[in-house]
C-alpha cells in the first residue's frame, strides 16, 4: 500500500483554503455536499424509527467536525502516482456498481428499505474515500491524508441500518448469548432459575431478553464512539487501536451487566418494564462511553503537544506547485467529477422508475370471507390484533383463522393467514421479505431441515400450485408451513428474503413493474399435510382462493 500512496512527509504548512481551491475540485465537494444532504434524507426515517441508530443524528454534525479537525491534523499530502489513481479508480467503479444495486433494490423492496439505505451509504463512503484521495493530493492539497479525515468517512457506515439477515443473525447470537451468561450468573448466586431461548424463568417472574436488550444498540454506539475517541482523543496509532479494539467487548460486558441486575430486579418482585429499562440503558451508553473516553485521556495523558497548523495561502507557506501540477490535478479531480455526475443521473433514473404504479385495481377482497367461519368438527378464532403489523408489512389487508379440534386424545390445529396488497402499493421483495423464514426463528421457532419428498402437496380432484414448505420447532412442538406469494394472480418462485443476491435476482425478473396486486397465503399445523389434506375445510379454503390464481 506504500507503494499505491506516497506520502510526502509531514509538513507544518496546513492546507490551502477552501476559497483558492482550483475549479473542479470546487465542483467536486459541491456534488459530495449534495449527496450529503441526499443521504442524510434517506437516513434520517431510518434514525428516527430504529432505536439502534439514534447515535445517527449527531454523524452530520461529527462528519464535519472531523473534516475540520483533519485539516487542523498532521498534514500528509499524497503524491499523484499510478497507484494512487488505480485505487481511486477502483473506488470509483465500486461506488457506481452499489448505486446500480441500490436501484435495483429499491425496484424491489422499495426506498425505505434499510438494505437500499445500506448500500447507497457504502457507496457514498466509497465516493468520499476516493474523493479524499483526490482532495489529499499534493497538487490539491485540500484535505490532508490523515486518520481524522479516514474516521470521519468510515461513522457512515456505522450510522446505516444493518441489513435484515445480518441484523436477525447478530441480534439473535446476542440474544442467546446475554441469555446464557446470564444464567450462569444466577447460578453462581445460588438464584434458581432456568432458560428457554431467550426467556429465563426465575421461582417469582419470567424475564425475556428481547431484541431491544440484545445489545446490538449499545454495540454500534460504542465503536462508533470508539472511533471518534480514536480520531480526536489520541494520535498515537497503538492507542488508536487499542480504544477501537476494546469499544465492542465493554459494550457486550456492560449489557450483560445490564441484563442481569435487571434479572436480579425481578427476582426481588421489581417491575423492570418501565423506569427500570430504560433507566439501566441508558445508563449503559453513558457510562461506557464514559469509559472509553477516560482510557483514551490516559492513554494520552503523557504525549507530547503537537503542532496545529491552520489554512494558509501558498505564498505564505513558501508552497510550491509541482511539476505537471494542472495534470496530476486533473487526473485525480476529473475522474471524481465524472463518477459524481454518473451517480446523479443513475439516481434520477431510478427514482422516476421506481415510483409505485398510479393504476387502480379493483377494490381489495374481503379476506375474512375467503376464510371458512365455520367448519364440521373444528373450533374457530379469529385474530384480532393483525393490526399491530400493518406497519412493517404496509398493508392493512390481514386476516387470520385458527381452526383446532381433539381427535384420538390428540389436539390437531390448522392455521390459515392471508395478506393482501393491491397493485401498486407493494414491491415484489417487500412481500417476499416477510417469509416465515425470516420472521418465525425471531420469536422462538427453530427450522427444521425437511426431506423434498415432504414439501410436496396435493388436493384431491384438482391441480395446485406447490408451495413453498418449512417445519418449524418450539420446543417439542412442531409446526409445518406452507406458503404461497401470488402476483398478479400467478405463483411467483420463492427467494431467500435475507439474500442480496436473491433480492437482484427478483429485480431482473419483475424489473420495475409494481402493477400486480399481490396476495400471501401461510398455511401451518401441528400435523403433516396428507393427515388433513382431505377434510372438506381445506377444499373449501382452497376453493375459494382459486380465483386468486391458486
Amino acid at each position: 500500500m506504500s507503494r499505491l500512496l506516497q506520502l510526502d512527509a509531514p509538513n507544518a504548512a496546513g492546507p490551502r483554503p477552501l476559497t483558492s481551491a482550483p475549479s473542479l475540485a470546487k465542483i467536486n465537494l459541491l456534488l459530495l455536499a449534495g449527496f450529503f444532504v441526499a443521504l442524510v434524507a434517506l437516513l434520517w426515517p431510518h434514525w428516527r424509527d430504529n432505536a439502534d441508530l439514534s447515535h445517527g443524528f449527531v454523524t452530520p454534525v461529527l462528519f464535519l467536525l472531523l473534516l475540520h479537525e483533519a485539516r487542523r491534523g498532521p498534514q500528509r499530502y499524497l503524491r499523484c502516482t499510478a497507484g494512487l489513481r488505480a485505487v481511486q479508480s477502483t473506488l470509483l467503479a465500486l461506488a457506481l456498481l452499489l448505486v446500480c444495486a441500490s436501484g435495483l433494490y429499491a425496484a424491489t423492496l422499495d426506498w425505505t428499505h434499510s438494505l437500499v439505505a445500506f448500500v447507497l451509504t457504502g457507496a457514498f463512503v466509497l465516493l468520499l474515500g476516493a474523493s479524499l484521495l483526490g482532495f489529499a493530493a499534493d497538487s490539491a492539497r485540500i484535505i490532508p491524508f490523515n486518520w481524522t479525515a479516514v474516521v470521519a468517512i468510515a461513522v457512515w457506515l456505522l450510522s446505516a441500518p444493518i441489513p435484515p439477515g445480518t441484523y436477525l443473525r447478530l441480534m439473535l447470537a446476542l440474544q442467546l448469548t446475554v441469555t446464557e451468561n446470564v444464567l450462569r450468573a444466577l447460578h453462581l448466586l445460588g438464584i434458581a432459575a432456568q432458560r428457554h431461548g431467550n426467556v429465563i424463568e426465575l421461582a417469582t417472574a419470567t424475564v425475556g431478553v428481547e431484541e431491544a436488550c440484545s445489545g446490538i444498540r449499545s454495540l454500534i454506539s460504542c465503536i462508533f464512539a470508539g472511533l471518534f475517541f480514536s480520531a480526536t482523543l489520541v494520535r498515537r496509532p497503538w492507542a488508536r487501536a487499542l480504544i477501537i479494539a476494546l469499544a465492542a467487548p465493554l459494550a457486550i460486558a456492560m449489557n450483560f451487566l445490564r441484563s442481569l441486575i435487571l434479572t436480579l430486579l425481578a427476582n426481588h418482585g421489581a417491575d423492570i418494564s418501565g423506569l427500570w429499562h430504560d433507566l439501566t440503558g441508558f445508563a449503559v451508553l453513558g457510562v461506557t462511553a464514559g469509559l472509553l473516553a477516560a482510557i483514551a485521556l490516559a492513554l494520552e495523558r503523557r504525549s507530547p503537544p503537537a503542532a496545529t497548523p491552520t489554512a494558509t495561502t501558498e505564498a505564505a507557506t513558501g508552497y510550491v506547485r509541482p511539476a505537471g501540477y494542472r495534470s496530476s490535478l486533473e487526473k485525480l479531480q476529473l475522474p471524481v467529477t465524472v463518477a459524481g455526475a454518473i451517480t446523479v443521473a443513475l439516481a434520477l433514473f431510478f427514482v422516476v422508475n421506481t415510483r409505485p404504479s398510479a393504476r387502480q385495481n379493483l377494490p381489495p377482497p374481503d379476506l375474512l370471507a375467503v376464510l371458512p367461519g365455520e367448519s364440521g368438527g373444528w373450533n374457530v378464532q379469529t385474530a384480532d390484533d393483525l393490526y399491530q403489523f400493518t406497519a412493517t408489512l404496509q398493508t392493512e389487508h390481514l386476516a387470520q383463522r385458527t381452526y383446532t379440534r381433539v381427535r384420538n386424545d390428540q389436539l390437531e390445529q390448522i392455521t390459515v393467514y392471508l395478506a393482501y396488497w393491491p397493485a401498486g402499493q407493494a414491491p415484489v421483495s417487500l412481500v417476499a421479505s416477510h417469509t416465515p423464514d425470516a420472521c418465525w426463528p425471531g420469536s422462538g421457532w427453530v427450522p427444521v431441515p425437511l426431506a423434498p419428498a415432504a414439501t410436496l402437496i396435493s388436493l384431491p380432484g384438482r391441480p395446485l400450485a406447490q408451495p413453498e414448505a418449512r417445519l418449524f420447532l418450539s420446543g417439542q412442538r412442531p409446526q409445518y408451513v406452507w406458503f404461497w406469494h401470488l402476483y398478479d394472480g400467478r405463483p411467483i418462485a420463492h427467494r431467500e428474503p435475507r439474500s442480496p443476491l436473491a433480492l437482484l435476482k427478483l429485480a431482473s425478473k419483475y424489473g420495475f413493474s409494481h402493477n400486480g396486486d399481490q396476495l400471501f397465503v401461510r398455511v401451518s399445523s401441528n400435523r403433516p399435510w396428507p393427515e388433513f389434506s382431505g377434510e372438506p375445510l381445506i377444499a373449501q379454503l382452497f376453493e375459494r382462493l382459486q380465483p386468486f390464481g391458486l
